[in-house]
């Protein structure tokens, strides 16, 4: 009897779970819409490839110009 009883709650607590997949997901923002699909999507390898590249051809950003400003020496 406790197998059987036991046997019907997995499969009630599996059933559950598949209805909720069903049903979807909701987020509380799109950055974490955006963070789950990143998450669940691999990038293709080519297209990381190319991302890598072009990750070191471009610049080192400068420094911002109030930081440059705040530390700048005055001259008397």
């Amino acid at each position: 009897m406790k197998h059987r009883t036991k046997l019907s709650q997995e499969q009630q607590h599996a059933e559950t779970h598949q209805s909720q997949q069903q049903a979807g997901r909701e987020f509380a923002s799109a950055e974490e819409l955006l963070r789950f699909d990143a998450a669940q999507t691999s990038v293709p390898p080519k297209i990381a490839e190319r991302l890598k590249q072009t990750i070191h051809e471009v610049a080192p950003p400068e420094r911002p110009g109030w930081l440059k400003r705040m530390f700048r020496k005055k001259s008397s």
